[in-house]
């Protein structure tokens, strides 16, 4: 049968999971929305502990809705406001899951990873998430203060990027363990600065390698200041102080994806002594 009230209890849990982290810690479940990322999910073989759907869903997205009912997840029919009720946005695209959270592990062996450092802006972080896949990163480590990685609108900005890369949140215990452990070869820890230390251009991002980049308003802390071994900066002629979290991320990340193209580092620049 069709949910036609807004406080059935299936409506108001998804919609609790839609505002409060807790309950999708606790719960251990998030929510995702529209076609695309319901989509993404049913490919990549996450599991869905509830589908909504209503019948002004595209051939698309019931194609989706059937994927899910085929691997036994429970679907609901649901009228168009009931399905606005549920969601986070103004148009859901006739179809949304609750999804339960299953972090990719990480792989054995790491050569490209970003520590997103602090950053609290869903949106920032959504678009560092979907850089860092699109770059093809490994992984994304999330040490304490960072946003949750499965709010709504991080999700939404990260555009499918959770379905393929790991994106863990850690303590800095736990991500020096990752990055530097003790039967390995340690990565190599650039951090990010705004005005110190070589241009990014001139560091060798070939070798295995981790950045990290710091939030919006005060940059990396102190416990990511201990963590790096060498600084880099985007130099920016123009006279800024720094850059947006997410497009400083998408710098970085697509310089290692250049250098390990193919294309060496710029030379080191010389150095001049003043008469």
């Amino acid at each position: 049968m069709m949910i036609t009230s807004t406080q059935n209890p299936k409506i108001r849990w998804v919609r609790s999971l839609q505002v409060r982290g807790r309950v999708r810690r606790e719960e251990g479940v998030f929510v995702v929305e529209g076609v695309r990322l319901t989509e993404e999910a049913l490919r990549a073989g996450w599991t869905a502990r509830l589908v909504l759907h209503s019948s002004e869903v595209s051939s698309r997205g019931a194609a989706v809705v059937e994927g899910f009912a085929g691997r036994g997840a429970p679907v609901e029919l649901v009228t168009e406001l009931v399905l606005r009720a549920a969601s986070d946005t103004q148009s859901p695209q006739g179809v949304l899951a609750v999804l339960e959270m299953q972090t990719r592990p990480l792989p054995d062996v790491l050569d490209f990873v970003l520590v997103a450092d602090g950053v609290r802006d869903p949106g920032n972080l959504g678009t560092i998430l979907r850089t860092a896949a699109a770059a093809g990163a490994q992984a994304v480590l999330l040490p304490p203060g960072a946003v949750d990685a499965y709010a709504p609108k991080v999700v939404r900005a990260g555009m499918g990027a959770h379905f393929r890369l790991a994106v863990v949140q850690m303590t800095w215990d736990e991500i020096k363990a990752v990055l530097r452990p003790i039967d390995r070869p340690a990565l190599r820890i650039y951090l990010a600065d705004a005005g110190e230390g070589q241009p990014y251009t001139q560091a060798d991002l070939r070798q295995p390698v981790a950045l990290v980049v710091g939030g919006e308003a005060v940059g990396a802390g102190s416990e990511a200041s201990r963590l790096g071994e060498a600084r880099l900066h985007i130099p920016m002629p123009g006279g800024m102080e720094s850059l947006n979290a997410g497009v400083a991320a998408a710098i970085l990340l697509f310089e290692v994806v250049r250098q390990r193209a193919g294309y060496n580092p710029d030379p080191p620049m010389a150095v001049t002594s003043s008469s």
